[in-house]
């Protein structure tokens, strides 16, 4: 089943999880809406890709409205394709939310169980994994792009939630809307790299479609590397949703040739949703 449901033209919502857990907030954003122009047409949230920050900041308001969530409750990250995760509290509300220089530096994953925090990150093509453990009521969000991905930012999330109290497995993790396998072509040196990670795995997510050039399935391999670190595969569920390919939706950095605005991936518990 899609785990990614659109509620409005701005953006699409993990509706399943919502209904199991009172007061989550989990979604990722579209292209369309917004006040932002040019290359950045729509709903952009990279303060980084050369927009005007005061559109970033209008669009980031307008989705803050729309899933009743303050902005001054955000928290972003400067993105860097590493695996540092930053676990939140109340304390860090509203950095990176309405400018970039607040911003979590050098971080590509957030974790949290409190209340009140809107844990963001941005995307145009790379994979957003969430993730929830019911018990502890950790929730988080990792940034994926190949490097992270072989790198093993999934698999540190999940031995940061075990760090933080959680159950691995009751732990549930969906992988986002993110460049499909036919889209995303790669070299011989990124194939290394996920050989390494994936050295005892049968089934392999790529295959080659010219000399030394490969068509990789990012999302596949994150699921592996999920599964690996001991998510329950009936646990874990992936979007059909490509970047590139639903170009009504969403912007897309190989697609738009490097030009492209951020969509967003976000979680967060509402205050006042405690159990």
């Amino acid at each position: 089943m899609e785990p990614f449901i659109l509620n409005n033209k701005e953006y699409f919502s993990i509706k399943e999880w919502m209904d199991r857990f009172p007061g989550l907030e989990v979604g990722f954003t579209t292209k369309n809406g917004g006040v932002s122009q040019q290359a950045f047409s729509g709903l952009n949230f990279g303060f980084h890709v050369g927009d005007e920050q005061r559109a970033v900041c209008e669009n980031r308001l307008l989705l803050a409205d729309k899933i009743d969530f303050p902005l001054s409750g955000w928290v972003g990250a400067e993105q860097t394709h590493d695996v540092r995760i930053q676990k939140i509290t109340k304390l860090d509300q509203g950095r990176g939310a309405d400018e970039y220089e607040s911003s979590f530096s050098a971080t590509d994953g957030f974790l949290t169980n409190e209340q009140g925090i809107l844990l963001t990150l941005c995307f145009a093509d790379c994979v957003p994994i969430y993730f929830i453990e019911p018990d502890s009521r950790l929730i988080g969000v990792a940034h994926a792009g190949w490097k992270g991905t072989v790198n093993g930012i999934a698999a540190e999330m999940i031995g940061k939630f075990q760090q933080n109290g959680a159950n691995s497995g009751k732990i549930s993790a969906i992988i986002g809307p993110s460049i499909c396998k036919k889209c995303y072509i790669v070299d011989e040196r990124v194939i290394s790299l996920v050989k390494n990670r994936l050295d005892d795995v049968e089934n392999i997510p790529y295959n080659q479609v010219s000399e030394g050039q490969y068509s990789l399935d990012l999302k596949e391999v994150n699921r592996l590397i999920l599964s690996k670190a001991g998510v329950k595969n009936d646990n874990i569920h992936v979007t059909d949703y490509c970047t590139s390919c639903h170009s009504e939706h969403f912007y897309s950095h190989r697609r738009d040739q490097g030009n492209a605005g951020r969509m967003m991936a976000y979680i967060g518990w509402k205050e006042d949703s405690r159990p």
